[in-house]
């Protein structure tokens, strides 16, 4: 009879090659793998926070309004025989513009006084036939009663002679409105009426229109919630500026003043009128044209200022990524300001000669490793210091708060330029 243990010793033995076959595949499957990299340090531009000043700046749509459009109409009826305006013409007060035909006042001008030389001789004869009944009266030669019926006479003669008067003035002021003259200075638009045509003092059309150039108003609004600010500072005496620039915010127009602020708030739209005045030497706003305003309220000194880019809105809220020393990046939340759209006020979150990311914030997470882009050459960082400070090129910028378009020369364009083109080298 065998044995079977014989037998199952075998089978141990070959569970036992079996496994020792597959350990050492793995074995030799995981020696043969390389080492897990740690990921390489994203690239990405800086620049460095700094102290500068900040225009806090108030932008609105307005609409360009004369101080006078005025319709020249005819106070009285008759044939218009002269024109003595141009199409387009530029006029003084009380220039010559049109001439109605003034034979029919002066025929009258000429019954009046008729008139009142006949009433005038009334009343001296009554005046004299008066001066003798008082001689008589005083002899008693005469009743009391006919004494003061001549004198009503006299009365009544001398108020018919006023009214003559009146008349004959009345005919001269006709007669100085058949020459028609402008009430106001300004821009002549076009005739409305050809010579020939029967005017009448009814008329709702007109000879002209003229409106009033220089100087020029511009009427724009502002949320009530910016109203305290305007008003602290025009109570103060402040000179608020006002910046009239073209429809597509483009291009400055004119300077001015703010010289009037509304009375009250509509009720419709939350926002309050204000009028600001330019001088509109050469003819740069056109009435009814529209325009963006910038009105500059007030400067901020010694602001904390970062390049607009730098600032970003996610779900911790606005927030920048600071270059720490070891060249790991620190999600920071920070509170923001004005901004030009070139740099952002932080009033909170961010100290002067931080080190904030500029460039390449798409790619990064917190903690994650950079190196600085601007490591590589050195113009790098001059250029990066540039984009943040760069002077306003004319083009439009869109703000969070408030709306700047200029800076002052030398405020924050070359502070800015030099503090980050030092920012390049910092975190090294």
């Amino acid at each position: 009879m065998v044995d079977p243990k014989p037998k199952r010793r075998r089978r141990w033995w070959i569970i036992a090659a079996i496994i020792l076959v597959i350990a050492g595949i793995a074995y030799w499957k995981h020696s043969g793998t390389k080492p897990v990299r740690a990921p390489a340090p994203q690239a990405v531009g800086v620049a460095k926070a700094f102290s500068g000043s900040m225009p806090e700046t108030l932008e609105a749509l307005g609409t360009v309004t004369p101080i006078a459009t005025v319709t020249v109409l005819p106070q009285l009826s008759g044939y218009l025989t002269e024109v003595g305006f141009t199409e387009g013409q530029t006029v003084t007060q009380g220039q010559f513009l049109a001439q109605i035909d003034p034979r029919p006042y002066q025929v009258s001008l000429e019954q009046f006084t008729a008139q009142q030389a006949k009433d005038a001789a009334s009343l001296a004869q009554a005046r004299s036939d008066l001066a003798r009944y008082e001689i008589l009266e005083r002899q008693v030669s005469i009743s009391q009663q006919t004494v003061a019926d001549q004198r009503f006479l006299v009365a009544q003669d001398a108020a018919t002679v006023q009214v003559d008067q009146a008349n004959i003035d009345s005919a001269k002021l006709n007669l100085a409105y058949c020459h028609i003259t402008a009430p106001v200075g300004g821009l002549v638009g076009l005739r409305l009426v050809d010579p020939g045509n029967y005017v009448t003092s009814g008329s709702t059309t007109g000879i002209a229109v003229i409106t009033t150039i220089s100087p020029m108003t511009v009427i724009f609004a502002i949320p009530q919630t910016e109203l305290g600010q305007v008003l602290a500072r025009k109570q103060s005496g402040a000179a608020l500026t006002a910046s009239a620039w073209s429809s597509d915010d483009s291009t400055k127009i004119a300077d001015g003043t703010l010289t009037a602020i509304g009375n009250q708030v509509a009720t419709s739209t939350g926002t309050v009128n204000l009028r600001a005045s330019f001088a509109n030497g050469n003819d740069a706003l056109f009435p009814n044209e529209f325009v963006n305003i910038h009105l500059l309220v007030d400067t901020l000194q010694n602001a904390v200022l970062v390049p607009s880019p730098a600032v970003q809105d996610g779900a911790p809220g606005t927030y920048v990524y600071v270059v720490q020393p070891d060249h790991s990046v620190k999600v920071q939340v920070v509170t923001t300001g004005p901004t030009d759209g070139t740099n952002a006020v932080i009033t909170k979150g961010v100290a002067p000669g931080d080190v904030v990311v500029t460039d390449g914030i798409d790619r990064l997470s917190a903690g994650m490793k950079v190196t600085i882009a601007s490591e590589a050459a050195s113009p790098a960082g001059s250029d990066a210091g540039s984009t943040s400070s760069g002077a306003d090129s004319g083009g439009q910028h869109q703000w969070k708060k408030h709306k700047h378009k200029h800076f002052q020369p030398g405020q924050s364009g070359g502070d800015s330029g030099q503090q980050q083109g030092g920012a390049a080298a910092a975190p090294q």
